[in-house]
């Protein structure tokens, strides 16, 4: 899959692809759908797969004071792409000048500085500004000839429309098992190892300090879980305890996913690892001192031991 940086990066090899285009924020089952009918199509047509997206989210561009959290970063979103068919991913700045366009516009950008073949999205899109795009816009822009157009109905688990929100509501809750079903696969953090101020190293729990890179993390909290990317073999997984959060009894501002990999003493600056969260502990909380966290960072290992060995 190679990677198109906005329209000044948009060759002549890249147009005429069959695009799907979205938020695509945490590429859950739904999404898969849209992105298994784009392939499907272009081949076809004899043409690529594109998926169209956007930096920032447009939904963080538009609620900026309070945007709904981000399942994942763009390098997230590229590690699951890359397993695709996909041919490209293209991603537009989302700023005034794209949300000022108006759904005509929008239109004539995929028809013409695209020149998509096909265009494929769910039932519901919106586009243009102020969402007054719809679906109708993009049949009657079939219609005339200027792509073939397929919609992609929503998918449903359990009888509940997949969606972002829902997968986000999961994990906010600690419902691991039902962002896996939403998701088809079990959500994960991934990030560089950072180095960090070694606090944990002098309470006897060496921690990998990853630095989120996102405007809001979907959930906070102590986890059980399994780290990917500490050995050799990038699949083969460690138990650990994490903490994903703020640092509130020694005053952090920013969101930190610390990681204590159990029975581990080798150095981890620089890796890059794979987080997967599979049981919530407790809440964040500020303690008096260093000492009373200390020992419930002892009983934190010793629950997320209990939680992992229960289920390997």
């Amino acid at each position: 899959m190679e990677y198109v940086r906005g329209l000044q990066g948009l060759l002549e090899k890249h147009r005429g692809a069959a695009i799907t285009v979205g938020s695509f924020d945490g590429i859950h089952l739904g999404h898969g759908a849209l992105i298994a009918s784009t392939c499907g199509i272009a081949r076809a047509l004899y043409k690529p797969a594109m998926m169209l997206t956007f930096e920032p989210l447009p939904r963080e561009y538009l609620m900026k004071q309070d945007p709904p959290a981000r399942l994942t970063d763009f390098r997230e979103r590229w590690r699951v792409l890359e397993r695709s068919d996909l041919h490209y991913l293209c991603v537009l700045r989302f700023d005034e000048k794209l949300r000022s366009l108006t759904g005509d516009e929008f239109v004539a950008l995929l028809s013409d500085r695209f020149a998509a073949s096909a265009v494929v999205v769910g039932q519901d899109f919106r586009f243009g500004r102020g969402g007054a795009g719809s679906v109708g816009l993009l049949r009657a822009a079939a219609e005339s000839g200027k792509f073939a157009l397929e919609l992609v109905p929503s998918v449903c688990v359990d009888g509940v429309r997949v969606s972002s929100s829902a997968v986000r509501a999961a994990l906010a809750a600690g419902e691991f098992q039902r962002a896996r079903d939403l998701l088809g696969r079990a959500y994960e953090m991934r990030g560089r190892v950072v180095r960090g101020q070694q606090l944990g190293r002098k309470l006897g729990y060496p921690t990998a300090n990853i630095l989120m890179r996102r405007r809001k993390l979907p959930f906070t909290g102590i986890f059980a879980a399994r780290v990917r990317g500490v050995d050799a073999n990038p699949h083969a997984a460690r138990d650990a305890v994490v903490s994903l959060g703020f640092r509130p009894t020694v005053d952090g501002t920013e969101p930190l996913l610390e990681v204590h990999v159990f029975d581990f003493d080798g150095s981890l600056y620089g890796s890059e690892l794979d987080v997967e969260f599979v049981k919530k502990l407790r809440d964040e909380e500020r303690f008096a001192n260093l000492d009373a966290l200390v020992q419930q960072m002892h009983r934190d290992a010793a629950g997320a031991r209990e939680v992992l060995q229960a289920r390997s």
